[in-house]
This record gives structure tokens, sequence and C-alpha cells, in this order.
């Protein structure tokens, strides 16, 4: 078999750079035990050069089909490495003056990223499955890794218990797809589901619920949702970053090929379950955030919130071609656009964390005047994630607005119950700006200082979603090739 070692270089540089950060950090004395960071982003922007170097070569298939490089992967491993490079960049300082285990911290890290970057290339079910585990099981011992602190274990127990559950029931359903149509490459599960019919199509459908049922767990989805809170508040806080945003995009991009490739033939069965899941997860993620006083908390029910708008799309997939790939690429672009303003939030967050550990909304009173960088940007960050001009929230809930209004039958209904849920979460959004604003700083309190590279992640992410707002036709075009490359 001749291998393609260009199209796997990516991945290839990412597993080079974990072996490499597990052997220098048994080397380093402990006062130098940081350096770990630096190694693995040497390692993550040398993959990220490898992404770059295979742009408009077209698509390259390795593995017999299981792992392809197209313009859908080179999107979502792009922006994976990125995100791996800023959870890195704002761990450092969090990490060294934490006293956290460095190296085992960034060998987890860098493991589930690796995870990340195979997910969007995996074109089988046992790929999708091996991508999706590399990317939960170190997110496990991550969300645990403050071990003294009861509430970290709580959360990383809660997040390993029902992890460990929704795998089985993903997997005992991928078994029975694989069973019925005996192949386990997406198109040719979908031609296989196609000629089903009688108890063995009943079965698929079956089948495609366990693996739903799986994915909405990985993406925090209503009923599958309860454990983000609890872990997300005793993880870390660049941890609970990066199962915020890093963790359930990979879980979108699995679930984005399945349903548009894998299992589009049978979407009159499961799009009206997507609906449900959307309307559920929108609704209570907004409902409970409106009571939250505990910024991670509020930013945890805020992601729920977020996926099930992402959600959406899924529910207007029908037998138009078109509306299809508008979905499809809605969907792209609302998760790349989500991704830079909770990044950038969880970045402000990591900040205040270090004099105000508590992290409840009333922790960041005052910051306009203590430090007006940090102020600027969350205010930004907040205003976009309510979908709110001008920032690129708007462009991103625009685009799934519009898709719902053209699909016609259940779409208008959708985009306005999006719509209200967008008004409620308003509510919310503007809690910590209105303290970070109108509200005096704890008395006697100087200016914080912001680290360099917390600051430096803070402003690029500020940048980069106004950026947006005032150029949306890029990130546009990013998903409509992203939506051609599967040809939905």
């Amino acid at each position: 078999m001749n291998i393609d070692y260009h199209a796997l270089l990516p991945v290839e540089i990412v597993a080079v750079t974990i072996l490499l950060v597990l052997v220098v950090d048994l080397f380093l004395p402990a006062r130098a035990k940081a350096a770990s960071m630096w190694v693995g982003f040497l390692g993550v922007a040398a993959a990220l050069g490898a992404v770059i170097s295979l742009i408009g070569q077209g698509p390259r298939v390795v593995f017999g089909g299981a792992y392809v490089v197209d313009a859908f992967t080179l999107i979502f491993q792009g922006f994976f490495l990125i995100a791996a490079i800023v959870v890195l960049l704002i761990s450092y300082r969090y990490l060294r003056d934490g006293g956290f285990y460095q190296g085992e911290y960034y060998f987890l890290l860098l493991t589930a990223f690796l995870g990340c970057t195979l997910m969007p290339a995996s074109r089988n079910l046992l790929m999708l499955f091996l991508a999706l585990e590399l990317v939960s099981a170190p997110g496990f011992l991550l969300a645990a890794f403050r071990k003294s602190d009861i509430r970290g274990n709580e959360g990383g127990l809660k997040f390993f218990i029902i992890g460990v559950l929704s795998t089985a029931v993903m997997l005992y359903g991928m078994s029975l797809i694989c069973g019925l149509t005996g192949r386990l490459e997406l198109n040719a599960v979908a031609q296989g589901l196609a000629g089903l019919s009688g108890a063995r199509e009943t079965l698929a459908d079956v089948a495609i619920v366990f693996v739903v049922i799986g994915f909405a767990f990985k993406v925090s989805a209503v009923p599958f949702q309860f454990w983000a809170p609890d872990t997300y508040e005793g993880a870390p806080v660049p941890v609970a970053g990066f199962l915020a945003v890093a963790s359930a995009a990979a879980g979108f991009a699995g679930l984005l090929q399945l349903m548009f490739v894998a299992f589009v033939g049978q979407s009159t069965f499961w799009a009206p379950i997507f609906a449900v899941l959307s309307v559920l997860t929108m609704t209570l993620g907004n409902l409970v955030a409106l009571r939250q006083r505990h910024a991670i908390r509020l930013l945890a029910y805020s992601g729920i919130a977020q996926s099930g708008y992402i959600l959406l799309p899924f529910a207007l997939v029908s037998a138009n071609t078109e509306v299809n790939q508008n979905a499809f690429q809605a969907a792209v672009v609302y998760i790349l656009i989500y991704a830079v303003m909770n990044i950038g939030a969880y970045a402000v967050t990591t900040a205040v964390a270090e004099r105000r550990p508590s992290l409840q909304i009333e922790d960041f009173s005052g910051l306009a005047r203590t430090s007006p960088l940090l102020a600027v940007a969350m205010t930004a960050f907040m205003v976009s994630l309510a979908g709110v001009p001008p920032t690129g929230g708007f462009w991103g809930k625009l685009a799934i607005f519009a898709v719902a209004i053209e699909r016609a039958g259940i779409g208008p209904w959708l985009a306005g119950i999006m719509v209200i849920n967008s008004v409620i979460s308003v509510g919310y959004y503007f809690l910590i700006p209105r303290a970070m604003i109108f509200e005096d700083p704890v008395e006697g309190e100087t200016r914080l200082a912001t680290p360099t590279l917390l600051g430096f992640v803070v402003a690029a992410s500020l940048v980069v979603i106004v950026a947006i707002f005032i150029v949306p036709n890029a990130l546009y075009r990013l998903g409509e090739l992203s939506a051609l490359a599967f040809g939905s």
C-alpha cells in the first residue's frame, strides 16, 4: 500500500510533538517545566504549516478512503491547530503559577488535539470513533487535573461516567450500521442504507438514534448536557475553554460527516429529532443561564445554548441538495465564529482568575478601570455571543436564520424560536459587561496587569471577531468550500 505521507503530515507532526513533550519533560528541572509548552507550541505551529502546504492540491485519499484530505479537512485542521496554539498560550502562566504537573498537562492536551485533527479527515465509522475517543479520553483526565479540588474531582468523574456510557451507546449503534451495510466508509454506508427495507430499515433507524445519542453527549445537547456545567466549573479554566471550543467542535465535525453523508438518505427520519434537540438545547441553555452568577457556569450554559443553534441546520436537511449545502455551510460558519468569541471569553476569564479565582460575576466589577483591554474585549465577546452587531456573532446567527427561512416548512418556525432565544440570551450575556463598566472595583484594588501571552490572545480574538463583521464573505467562502467538498 502506497501511503501519502504528505497528506498525513499535520497528524504526524502533532504525534511526534506529543512524544517530544513527554521525553523533554523527563529531563527538565522543576523550575524549567514550563518549557514543555514551548515545545508543544513549536510542534503545533509546524503542523499548521503542514496544513497550509496542502492547500490547493485537491482531495488526497489515504488508507483506502478512511482518511481524506479535502477542503473540509484543511479548514477544520487549521482551525483546531490554531485553537491548540491559543489554549497552549492561555495555559502557560496559569499552569506555571498554579503548581500543576505541566509536562503531563501538555501531553494530555496535545493528545486531545491529535484526535481533533484526525476527526475532519476520518471518513469511515471506525476512524471517526477512534478520533472522537482520542479527544474524549484525555479530556476526562484534564477535567479533574486539580486533584485537591473536590469540584474538579466531581466534575471529572461525572464527565467520565457519562462519557463512557455515551461511547458504549454510540459504538453499539455504529456496529449495527456496519452489520446492516457490511461497510465502514461513509459513502458506502449511505449506499448500503439506501437499499434496506422492512425490519432492517427500522433497525437502521434505531442504530442512527444510538449514534446521535453518543454525539449529543459530546456537543452538550439536551438531555445529555448535565455534565457540562459541573465539569467546566471544576476544571482549570484553560481546560474549560478547550472543552467548550475544540472538543465540542470536534464532535460537530464528526456529526456533520455522519448526518450529511452517511445518513443523509434517512433525513426524513432523523431531521425531526434534530429539530427537537435544537429547540430544547437552545431554550434550556438560555433559561438556566439567566440564573447563573458564576462566570464559568454562565459560559457553560451559554455553550449549551450555542450548541442548540448549531444543531438547527441539521433539522433542515431534506431531499433538496442546495438547501443541504447551505445548511452545511451555515453550521461550519457558526462553529468557526463561535470558537473565536468563546475562546476569547475564556482567555479573559483566565486572566481574571489569577486575581479572583472564585470567578463570580461580581469579580469582574470595575474591570473597565483596572484593565480596559480585558473589559473592552470581554464586552465584545459577550455581545458577539448574543449575536448583536457590530460583531461576527451577528453574521453567524444570520447565516443559520437565512437557511431556515429558505428551507420553508418547519424552517421559519425554527428560525422564530432561534430569534426568541437570542433575545432571551441578552439578559445574561450583558451581566458581565454591566459589572465591568458600571460597577466599582473592589476598594484598594490596583490596575490588573494582563500577562503578555494572554493579552496577545485576547487582542487577536477581538480583532478577528470585529474583522469577521466587517468582511464576512471570507468566512462564508470557507463554509461554502467545506460544503462543496462533500457535494451535500
